[in-house]
């Protein structure tokens, strides 16, 4: 059976969270992250997605982004998770997957759930690398 498409209406805000598989590392070095966020920026230009925040804690991944395309964010997520894994089990001498299966989202409704979610990434903030 086919995967249901998600939904993704243009401009409307979407609260993303990748995991690492069974909550294990995913980045393991301040150098890990910098990549990760080089790849982020790189394809959210790639695929016209407005990245409004973000934090990156060892073991998984919150972002606030606005898809500006049709498909820009599934697109992003999967360009930006593909070549990320293959830099992680380059550089860990390691195979197999990294993520805990797709990529969740949440669409964000109003401005007040905005500022409460970038609220959340400046509170975990002091615990991995973030951006806002």
């Amino acid at each position: 059976m086919a995967r249901l498409q998600r939904i993704a209406p243009l401009g409307i805000p979407q609260h993303i969270i990748q995991r690492g598989n069974n909550r294990q590392a995913c980045f393991a070095c301040d150098q890990d992250m910098a990549f990760y966020a080089s790849l982020l920026y790189e394809y959210s230009k790639k695929f016209s997605v407005s990245l409004h925040a973000w934090v990156f804690m060892t073991n998984h991944v919150h972002l606030l982004a606005s898809p500006q395309a049709t498909g820009g964010i599934s697109n992003m997520m999967q360009s930006v998770g593909r070549r990320y894994v293959r830099y992680f089990n380059r550089e860990y001498r390691r195979s197999g997957t990294l993520w805990e299966g797709r990529f969740k989202s949440n669409l964000v409704q109003s401005v007040q759930v905005s500022i409460a979610v970038s609220k959340i990434y400046r509170a975990e903030s002091s615990q991995g690398l973030h951006g806002y």
